[in-house]
């Protein structure tokens, strides 16, 4: 081996930690904030210098970007192309910063998020309000440290004149750390400054007299001032930005929606697409088109609306639903003595106020010397101009300029300094009216050292300097505030008439699980019949419902499915329906078992589940409303063999009658049922003999008499009185409902609760239909076992039991 290789043999957690803890101190530090004192991450800050440097600055020509871009990578920056650019394209957006530092001729983006030309077609220069952000940086006002290759000096931070932080805010993502500081008016901060400036004790409260609050280049509707107040006491807010809008009143009683300023980065294209969005999946029904009308002179947006749609409601809808309103949180932190800290409004202007007395003392100890520098030259030319002919005969008399300097020196007593601006004089400078020019410049010498002096040993000439720049500062760039403030966040007051306009439609559930919507148009023009269903299915649900009401529908295997009714698609009577798969997925064997079409969740309503295991369960409605339905949610968590056999919607004052297959029934008040949440899976209702199930329940009355119609397994049918079941206890074997036969004994398929004038309808699995009417038949005790309306043995077992209602 030529080189002698030298290994560490470190634990990999310490390498990791110790290079991360490096590159998270210099990405704090040097890249993704801001400092404190002149508000610029590096990489602004070397834009900006750069083009100082070269010269490009406002009252010159334009200068191609990619020019710039190359000579900021190659001086100061080496990091890549697009990263410059992209930060100097953000320095000239009006719609991002509230001064643009840098002007920009070409594409540099728009409000949509449309991207900037490439740096080779857009030029660039400074802008006026940026040259004060450079301005004394050449006397030496502010440190300097070698760039990346020692090549050149760069600054560690610009002058700044103004308040740059506030005025233009910040925003940054570190390792750690974030930033979000929002942009200000400049007039305003300027004021906080001067008002800093005059009284070192001024309070937050006091400060927001004259700085309101943020001020957007996009302009908005600020509302929160207690956020602005945390904010700038704590460094952490919330405020809320509101677009600014107007309806205006269009022919035919028609209204429209206009936009003229949207909330703080918000990407227009974006906000008119997720509008229209809202429009098309007909979440809002009120809106017919959306246009962008923007153009040069300004931002436009149009909502137009349908014919008599209240506007202030589809704006309130709008203002929940899309980024017409954001929330704007504060985080205010930025590189303060070379550490992130959390920033409040007092300290943020503090830490700028010390770095302007910093500059301009260094600006007048630098001006101190160069004027001291001038006046030693002038009390030289002023005192050779009085020995004027002896000065030039000692030169005559000299060899050259260093000896002649030599007997300056020498014979007059005059400085180093003098002698060589003595020597270096032009001959016309010889003439008699030049002393009173010195003596004038003399003068003012004087004048400005005293003044000079006067800055750098007295605080307050100090700050009397300080607060007549920023004066002259705000004279020039103060414009209008943009933004305007409001104390309170006004809550959104959203109606239902708005979002889903109120129509009458028929519902329909199958058992097979085919869901649909129908116009009562299209119901009457069939007269309610040729209902579109298949054979083997049948109606679980038919009902007069509205589009603002919403629908719960249970299935076999315990889950429900939350439908609001404005989502089911409109479908003709004829035709067959979507089915509950395109909505929710659900598994092949699982079938609907109830549904409810429900107006709202409020009133002491519970729903009561029961499994084939014996299992109940009470909820209370309310828990079954949800604001996320995109997929189906639990209503009873059931075993794996078991299933949902029945879903009821109990008032408190009621009893439940539950039946099992081999004919054993329990009747107990609903109250026996613990309330429990919609992922439990309930309490024992009926105790189960082995290879029994639970095969009904009926909610009873606890008063009033009612009529059962039992059905057996192998056709038969018997009334019963509900005063035949007596109220008990849950969990229990219960009372016999069927006379057992030793052989082929009667099981029971179903029991229902029947009304005189009901219609049931038995059919079999050959198709074979009978229709019996309860009202015909008498009631018989508990243990009879009936009379055979069907054959089973000869038509099949039974497959499905309808109760049909007589049509009012």
């Amino acid at each position: 081996m030529t080189q002698t290789e030298r290994y560490q043999d470190l634990p990999l957690e310490e390498v990791i930690g110790d290079r991360f803890g490096r590159y998270s101190k210099y990405i704090i530090q040097d890249r993704a904030l801001p400092d404190a004192r002149d508000g610029l991450k590096p990489v602004q800050r070397r834009i900006l210098y750069a083009m100082s440097q070269e010269g490009n600055t406002h009252e010159k020509a334009f200068r191609k970007s990619a020019k710039t871009v190359g000579n900021v990578i190659g001086n100061y920056h080496p990091h890549g192309d697009s990263s410059v650019y992209e930060a100097m394209v953000r320095m000239s957006q009006d719609w991002k910063v509230r001064h643009m530092l840098i002007e920009m001729h070409g594409n540099n983006g728009s409000v949509d998020g449309d991207p900037p030309a490439a740096m080779r077609y857009t030029e660039a220069r400074l802008s006026a309000i940026a040259s004060e952000m450079l301005r004394d940086i050449q006397k030496r006002t502010v440190d300097f440290i070698p760039n990346f290759d020692d090549s050149e000096m760069e600054p560690t931070v610009l002058p700044a004149r103004f308040p740059n932080l506030l005025v233009n805010g910040s925003t940054g993502i570190s390792a750690g750390y974030a930033t979000d500081i929002p942009p200000h008016s400049l007039h305003e901060v300027l004021d906080a400054v001067l008002m800093r400036l005059s009284n070192k004790e001024a309070t937050v409260e006091e400060l927001m007299t004259v700085l309101k609050g943020p001020d957007f280049p996009t302009g908005g509707t600020i509302q929160g001032i207690d956020g602005i107040r945390k904010a700038y006491e704590t460094g952490k807010g919330k405020i809320v930005i509101r677009s600014k809008s107007e309806i205006e009143q269009l022919k035919g009683g028609k209204q429209q929606i206009v936009i003229t300023e949207i909330p703080y980065e918000v990407n227009k294209a974006n906000l008119i697409k997720r509008i229209d969005e809202q429009r098309l999946d007909k979440r809002l029904d009120g809106i017919a088109d959306v246009r962008d009308e923007s153009d040069r002179t300004g931002l436009r947006m149009v909502i137009e609306l349908k014919k008599e749609v209240d506007a202030n409601g589809i704006l309130q809808f709008l203002l929940k639903n899309t980024d017409l309103q954001i929330s704007y949180n504060f985080n205010m932190i930025a590189i303060h003595n070379r550490r992130p800290t959390m920033m409040t409004l007092p300290l943020l202007l503090d830490a700028y106020i010390n770095h302007q007395k910093d500059v301009i003392t260094k600006r007048s100890e630098f001006d101190l010397q160069k004027a001291k520098d001038r006046l030693h030259i002038v009390d030289g030319l002023i005192k050779m101009i009085s020995i004027l002919d002896q000065v030039i005969q000692t030169i005559r008399s000299s060899n050259d300029k260093r000896d002649a300097k030599n007997n300056l020196i020498a014979s007059f007593q005059f400085s180093e300094a003098q002698a060589e601006a003595i020597v270096s004089l032009q001959l016309y400078r010889l003439t008699n009216t030049d002393i009173t020019e010195l003596q004038n410049e003399q003068n003012s010498l004087n004048s400005t050292i005293s003044e000079l002096e006067g800055i750098l040993t007295n605080e307050k000439t100090l700050i009397k300097t300080i607060q007549k720049e920023l004066l002259a500062i705000r004279k020039q760039f103060a414009e209008p505030r943009k933004s305007t403030i409001e104390d309170e966040i006004e809550e959104i007051k959203l109606t239902l008439d708005v979002m889903i306009p109120s129509e009458e439609v028929v519902v329909t559930v199958t058992k097979d699980g085919y869901i649909k919507r129908t116009s009562v148009r299209s119901y009457n023009a069939s007269n309610g019949q040729d209902f579109a269903m298949k054979d083997s299915d049948q109606v679980l649900f038919e009902g007069m419902s509205n589009t603002q009401h919403h629908l719960l529908v249970f299935t076999s295997k315990g889950n429900y499915i939350y439908q609001p009714v404005h989502e089911l698609p409109d479908i003709r009577w004829k035709d067959l329906g979507q089915h509950m798969s395109s909505i929710v997925s659900m598994d092949a064997n699982e079938s609907v078992i109830a549904a409810y079409a429900l107006e709202n969740f409020d009133g002491p309503y519970y729903v009561v589940t029961s499994s084939s295991s014996g299992q109940v369960k009470r909820s209370a409605l309310k828990d079954f409303q949800v604001q996320r339905y995109s997929k189906s949610l639990t209503a009873m968590k059931l075993k794996k063999e078991d299933h949902l056999v029945s879903v009821e919607l109990v008032e408190e004052a009621k009893d439940i009658l539950l039946v099992s297959e081999y004919g054993y029934a329990v009747r107990f008040a609903s109250s026996e049922i613990p309330v429990t949440g919609v992922k439990t899976g309930g309490v024992k209702g009926i105790n189960l003999k082995d290879n029994d199930q639970l095969v009904s329940m009926v909610i009873l009355p606890n008063s009033d008499e009612m009529d059962l119609l039992l059905i057996t397994h192998r056709g038969s049918v018997k009334k019963m009185s509900s005063k035949e079941f007596e109220v008990g206890a849950r969990a229990k074997r219960g009372i016999v409902v069927l006379r057992e036969l030793k052989s082929n004994p009667h099981r029971v398929y179903n029991v229902l609760s029947v009304q005189k004038d009901d219609i049931v309808s038995i059919e079999t699995a050959k198709g074979v239909k009978e229709a019996i009417y309860p009202s015909t038949i008498r009631v018989s005790d508990r243990y009879s076992n009936g009379s055979f309306a069907v054959d089973t043995e000869k038509d099949g077992k039974i497959v499905r039991i309808v109760v049909g209602k007589k049509v009012e």
